[in-house]
Formats: C-alpha cells, structure tokens, sequence
C-alpha cells in the first residue's frame, strides 16, 4: 500500500471514528385546554395579546386545518395518547368517576391496561417522558394513571374535575398526592358578598399557589435536569378552560381595555367581577409561560435540536362568564365546544423545529390529533404501531408536497345533542345528530371550500357524497359503554 493510499485510509478511519451521530430531536407538545381556533394573534385574535407563540408562529410553521380529537377534553386526549379516533378508540366522552369536592376526586374513566400510548411509545424510543399539566384519563390509584401509562415521570391535575379551580389544595406527582398552599373551597358556586362591584368580596375564590405559574416552574425543573437526554414533554396546560381565576398582576395587565360587568357565578363556575379581563389573562398568562420554556431553551443550548408544538383540545367554551362572541373565539366558524361544527374541533397548530421547518410559513394540510403518533414516530425514526386511525403529517411540517391524504376524518361525541357524529371528507363536511335514538337520523352537508362557516346544508344536491359519509359513519366500532352507541 502507498504512503498516499495509506494516509487516505487512516483519514477516512479517523473521520469514521470521531464523526458523531445527530442526537434525537428533543419533543415538546403543549396542549391549551378550551382554547379557540381564533385566539391566538398569529389566529387573527386582536383582543387577546399573544406574543410568545406569535413569535413561535413567525419562526415556524401554523396549520390552518387541524382538528382535535373531540369537541370535549377525555375523548380529544384519548385520541391524542393512541392514535386512535373516537369511532375505534376506549374514550368516547367524559366519564366521571367521582365528584367535586376533595375526598369525591376520583377522576375520569382510566385508559385500559397495557394501552400502547404515544408516551410508551417515545419510552421504547429511548426517550425520557414527562406529562406536566392536566391529564383526564384515569384517577389516583387506576391504571390509567399517567406513570402506568408510558410516562417516567406525571406532575399536575389527574382528574378534569379538581382543575375546575386554579387554586386547588394539591396536585399530584407520580401517584402522591402534593400539597398546595390553598384552601378548599367549592369549585361551582355563586357570589355570595354584598357588593358585587367589591373586588375584594372576591377574595373567598383565590388562593395562594396559582397551578399554572406552579407547572410551569415544574416543566423549567424537568428541563433543566434533562437537557442531556432525549425527552418528551407533555405540557397539557389547564387554561384557559374555566373557572375564571387569574392572578391580579395578570388583570393588571388589562387594566381599561374591556368595558365590562361582574359575572356573578352559578353553578358551573365561579363568580369574577372583570370577567373578559380575566380570560383575557389567563390566556396571556400563559402565553408568558410558554416564553420561559423557549427562552429556556435557548438558555440550555436545546432549542436547536427541540421540535416544539402547540394546539388546543377543543374550542371554546360557551359558559361559566365566557364571552366567545366578544372575542371571536372561534374566527366565524360554527359552533363552539362541545359541537362537532368547525368550532368546536377545528383548533391551531403551531409547530418550531430550527433548520427542519421553514420559518414563517402556513400548511393546509387537514389533520387531527390521531395523526401526532405516527408523525412523532417518523420524527424519532421508529415505527408506529399497526392498526392506527393516524397519518403522519411530517411531510407537511417540513413542507414538502408528498403528503398522504386522509380519505376521511371521523368524530363522535355523546355527552350533547342526542349523539353527534361527523365526518371530514375532502372539502365535504357532513354532520348527524340525534344518533342514539334515530337510526334514521339524517346527514347535513357543507363545503368547507366554500361554506366555511356551515351555514348552508346541501346535502340534498350530493346524495352520493352523502351516502359515502353514512359509510364512514357506520364503520365505527361499537363501544363497550352502551351509552356510546348509535341505534341501528
């Protein structure tokens, strides 16, 4: 061998052995609770202040086809944990296990055991999990409990209920209960001083400890002490789903700009004399939150190598001192939480990956919270698991125009309507309610491409296309929950 030959080889072998393998890109999803398609700034929202993730907009790509998984918390979480819509998948609705008040918290109806979550399959990855925040599928001492269920670690609200009020007496930490500096009081009450004009006859519904700012001071800690492993946050903030509690330096923050008038409670929510202001700044709160974990980020040098998300589980909420009208919360769409109208699951989606996804940028791909698992999947390069309602949805988060289509996305929801069904065609969107009782029932259709806000049901025009919605309606599988079924 030459000298030449020679030195060539050594070269190539020293370049082979001191060439390192790009780490795994860490993975932050958060997840708003209640927030609508139209309250973000970088959404059109001109009255709620945004800046954080209307920056993380501008450095990365908005989605303006996204749908959550359910028009209701539960079921919209269950979608985004399998990969699985609410026709195939365990959650269909909420389920109450327990009540309100402290010793009744026993959450909601526990995913199954040996669920393959997207957490477990982010653990089989090789990449520390963490949930921070509200989890909904499964109270203390079930199965369902975020550390059964492909998580190392879970600090937050397990039950939907408890996260009524910002202001709780605890959280919970892997199965352990953590106490807060916060008296109990009922959640749902109405106000009950003699000057509703009085902000300080509001003192009875506050605490000490706010569980956002508490969360959030947890999901910095998790971060910190995990900047040199792969990991998967969770952050399922509880805001700004009701009651309308927010601390006063975020009131400050609104000081003037609503003309507004006490909301005295019922027995939904809690009383608040600025109501707009106070939603408001629940949302911009947490806003601000979501600027310290980005700036954190960039402190420890992760950010490059982070693909973070955001989106919302439903829209907006219609009670409890909320103004969806006032704000536009749901930018024209129809209906609001609770509805499988556009409002009540079209949703933003905002998505950051320095160097991967191109800055200031939109996609109109359709797609839905079932689709997170097999796009995390590609993300990470593993496979996902078979039999998945999802597509991945990569390809439109780096902007290339080779994405699979959905043929069709499908919803149910029981807890409203008499049974509401609905499927996302093409442009075609069709909707039937009143299932549970009319097998009969009959199917409304729209044109998204030219009826964005449903007004006009054509389905008398389309039989055709209407008879292939009903197929995809009929596809769903039957619940085990007899009360999550449609008549034949």
């Amino acid at each position: 061998m030459t000298s030449r030959l020679l030195i060539s080889v050594l070269s190539l072998v020293v370049v082979a052995c001191t060439t390192e393998t790009p780490p795994p890109p860490n993975i932050i999803y958060m997840l708003a609770d209640d927030l609508g398609y139209g309250e973000l700034g970088s959404y059109g929202q001109t009255k709620i202040r945004t800046p954080n993730l209307d920056a993380l907009a501008t450095e990365g790509v908005r989605f303006t086809q996204h749908y959550s998984g359910s028009p209701v918390c539960a079921p919209s979480r269950g979608t985004l944990m399998t990969g699985l819509h609410t026709g195939h998948g365990q959650i269909r609705d909420n389920f109450e296990v327990g009540g309100y008040p402290d010793p009744d918290e026993l959450g909601q109806m526990p995913l199954d055991s040996g669920t393959y979550t997207l957490g477990r399959m982010l653990q089989d990855a090789g990449y520390v999990t963490a949930a921070i925040g509200k989890w909904g599928l499964g109270g203390r001492g079930t199965i369902g409990e975020p550390h059964h269920q492909g998580f190392d670690y879970f600090f937050g609200y397990l039950d939907q209920q408890l996260a009524h009020n910002y202001y709780p007496t605890h959280l919970w930490r892997n199965g352990e209960r953590v106490e807060l500096d916060n008296e109990y009081f009922h959640p749902h009450q109405r106000f009950a001083g003699d000057d509703p004009n009085d902000p300080g006859a509001y003192a009875a519904y506050q605490g000490n400890e706010y569980s956002l700012d508490v969360m959030a001071d947890d999901a910095l800690r998790f971060l910190d002490e995990h900047r040199d492993v792969p990991f998967f946050l969770y952050l399922p903030f509880a805001v700004p789903h009701l009651a309308l509690q927010v601390p006063d330096s975020s009131l400050v923050e609104y000081e003037g700009a609503f003309d507004e008038e006490p909301y005295l409670g019922d027995r939904s929510y809690l009383p608040h004399p600025r109501p707009l202001s106070a939603y408001a700044g629940m949302i911009t709160r947490m806003d601000a939150h979501i600027g310290r974990i980005l700036e954190r980020l960039d402190e420890l040098g992760l950010a490059e190598n982070t693909i973070v998300m955001f989106s919302s589980d439903n829209g907006a909420t219609y009670t409890g001192g909320v103004d969806a009208s006032y704000f536009d919360s749901s930018a024209g769409l129809r209906g609001l939480k609770g509805s499988v109208y556009e409002g009540g699951v079209r949703v933003p989606l905002i998505a950051r990956w320095p160097g991967r996804i191109a800055a200031n940028t939109t996609s109109e791909h359709p797609s839905a919270f079932w689709d997170l698992m097999p796009t995390l999947a590609d993300v990470v390069g593993v496979s996902a698991p078979p039999g998945l309602d999802g597509v991945s949805f990569l390809p439109a988060l780096l902007g290339s125009p080779v994405q699979v289509e959905h043929e069709a996305m499908y919803w149910e929801y029981h807890g409203l309507w008499n049974g509401a069904q609905a499927v996302r065609m093409g442009d075609w969107k069709g909707v039937r309610l009143g299932g549970h009782d009319d097998p009969d029932a009959s199917i409304e259709l729209y044109d998204l491409r030219l009826d964005i806000a449903e007004t006009t049901d054509v389905s008398a025009d389309h039989p055709d296309v209407v008879a292939r919605i009903r197929q995809v309606m009929q596809a769903r599988t039957e619940s085990s929950f007899p009360g999550w079924n449609f008549a034949r």
